[in-house]
């Protein structure tokens, strides 16, 4: 077991949570405080009692809204909850020390801040960070830092890129503050959104020769499987085929239990496919994608022309918890 993996385990194993019901506040974030039962017995306010440890599993916590992810929540379950606090300290620490030239070491870091500050719960079950769509993790680690940084002392500014403006002299601005607010997220192709499935939180799409073809974007679970896999058949000096990887993480769901075999054996069962049905998953893969938009378009505020903003992190990844500038805190 991974030391990954046994970090989440120990999460599991430390907290009981049950669900909490929210009411939502203006800036769609609901605090998630709880109601204590007045009619129990004191006898009954143990620390094993079910209300005792939802409170104390909930506190400091806060609940966000899945509508407003670059998903929207359709592909959650009704009762999927995600509630995340602000990064403590030490895990501010942690992620300070990752080496921001090895992708394997930045996933892993981005990773062990949602998978400290976040929780995620199915009615009254815990669920895993897994469950969450790789496509809103970025929009979860985003909301986690604005929480950790509430008086805004960590402001990072993404440089303007394209102007549209007419006039040389347009006072346009040149930077765009980086946070969920300001960010653009890629829909659904229109035509599609007949097939989704109200039932099972996907697309159904009905084909004249294949049958019925349920798709979704995936969870960070089924990516971090295929990512292992990847890894494994390399230190192998094994090939892979990238074109089948393409489309396998909208066709698989569930990630527990998912392993290498698993994946192989897919992967194998697309040999027998035509070149028309590859090519119905493959378009229906990139039309389904739903992140973050690595460009964004906005209006001039000076005079209304369209302003370009790549999708970028001023000083590097690890400004995202580590403040970079510190002058304002020196004397």
């Amino acid at each position: 077991m991974s030391e990954h993996e046994d970090n989440i385990k120990k999460e599991f194993e430390a907290a009981e949570g049950v669900s909490v019901k929210a009411t939502e506040t203006p800036n769609k974030v609901v605090q998630e405080l709880g109601k204590v039962d007045v009619s129990r017995q004191m006898d009954h306010t143990s620390p094993d009692d079910p209300e005792i440890k939802r409170l104390n599993a909930m506190v400091g916590y806060t609940r966000l809204d899945l509508s407003t992810f670059p998903s929207k929540g359709k592909f959650y379950r009704d009762d999927f909850e995600i509630h995340i606090r602000p990064a403590k300290v030490a895990e501010v620490r942690n992620f300070s020390t990752i080496d921001e030239e090895n992708l394997r070491e930045v996933d892993e870091g981005l990773n062990n801040i949602v998978v400290s500050c976040c929780k995620v719960m199915y009615g009254s079950q815990r669920g895993s960070y897994k469950d969450i769509l790789e496509e809103d993790r970025i929009y979860l680690i985003l909301s986690i830092r604005e929480l950790t940084f509430k008086t805004g002392e960590q402001t990072l500014m993404m440089p303007v890129g394209k102007k549209s403006c007419k006039s040389q002299d347009c006072k346009s601005q040149d930077s765009m503050e980086l946070r969920t607010s300001n960010l653009q997220f890629n829909s659904v192709v229109e035509k599609f959104e007949k097939y989704y499935d109200e039932n099972d939180r996907c697309y159904s799409v009905a084909t004249k020769n294949y049958g019925v073809i349920q798709m979704a974007p995936p969870t960070i679970g089924v990516m971090r499987a295929i990512t292992d896999y990847v890894r494994d058949r390399e230190e192998k000096n094994l090939g892979w085929d990238k074109s089948t990887l393409a489309i396998l993480p909208y066709l698989q769901r569930e990630w527990r239990g998912w392993n290498e075999k698993d994946i192989f054996a897919k992967i194998t069962s697309f040999q027998g496919w035509d070149s028309t049905k590859y090519t119905i998953v493959y378009r229906l893969a990139e039309d389904m994608k739903v992140g973050v938009k690595p460009e964004m378009v906005f209006p001039c505020k000076s005079c209304g022309e369209e302003v370009s903003v790549p999708l970028t992190f001023p000083g590097g990844i690890k400004a995202l918890f580590i403040v970079s500038d510190i002058s304002a805190e020196l004397l």
